[in-house]
């Protein structure tokens, strides 16, 4: 609920339920999945999350605010999980297709599968798989504070320490901006969902509805992606 860009974004309304809601029901139809948990902070403003989840029986853990590489693993510890699958609760167009061909990319012989390094997909359809051994291992060894907020940077950080594999698509749509950051994201879903309502849609179908109505894609086409992200490393440069 605190999110700097968007206070209260993941509880904003797209098309009559919460987006938070739209990421778990998306989240669900992922057939490789077991369990969705929601995993949020043990700070106040985020009880709202916890009595939303509560109503919709959907679990849900808290942990530290800033610290998000800590909640997972206390998250991964609560729920007993071998592997863990993050989705962000920023990402109500998320397409459960892509999150199975993720997931079907990572076995024994990989710590971290993603689609994100590089990225190919629209942003908004990021999907990372870790190992919870992995994921503790991070935690020990990770020490920048960017590391601790952007939960699989240090793994990211560190090709040499970790096994990893990216999932490309097969044509570079990584140009095309689908999260919600900013106001003009939250438009730009809700016009999605208004056009295409409640039914399952995938990405393919959201593709066929930005070619016939092309003015969709530039309501946020200016933002930067990751600028999140950005945002941290910049200030642990200036603090360095």
């Amino acid at each position: 609920m605190a999110s700097t860009r968007l206070p209260g974004k993941v509880l904003s309304p797209v098309v009559g339920r919460p987006m938070l809601c739209r990421v778990v029901e998306r989240a669900r139809r992922a057939r490789r999945l077991d369990e969705v948990v929601v995993a949020t902070s043990d700070q106040p403003p985020d009880d709202a999350v916890v009595r939303l989840c509560q109503s919709w029986a959907v679990p849900c853990v808290r942990g530290s605010e800033r610290d998000v590489l800590d909640r997972y693993v206390q998250a991964a510890a609560e729920r007993a999980a071998d592997v863990v699958v993050r989705i962000t609760a920023d990402c109500p167009l998320l397409d459960p297709e892509v999150v199975d061909e993720v997931v079907a990319a990572f076995d024994e012989g990989v710590d971290y599968v993603s689609n994100i390094d590089p990225p190919t997909f629209p942003d908004g359809l990021d999907v990372e798989v870790v190992s919870v051994a992995a994921l503790r291992r991070a935690h020990r060894e990770a020490t920048l504070p960017s590391e601790r907020e952007h939960v699989t940077l240090h793994i990211r950080n560190h090709p040499e320490r970790y096994r990893t594999r990216n999932v490309a698509a097969a044509v570079d749509r990584s140009h095309l901006r689908w999260t919600v950051d900013e106001p003009q994201d939250l438009r730009f879903a809700r016009a999605v969902y208004a056009r295409l309502g409640d039914r399952n849609f995938v990405t393919r179908d959201v593709l066929r509805l930005l070619d016939e109505h092309p003015e969709l894609a530039s309501v946020n086409a200016h933002i930067e992606r990751n600028e999140g992200l950005r945002r941290s490393l910049g200030a642990e440069e200036v603090t360095a």
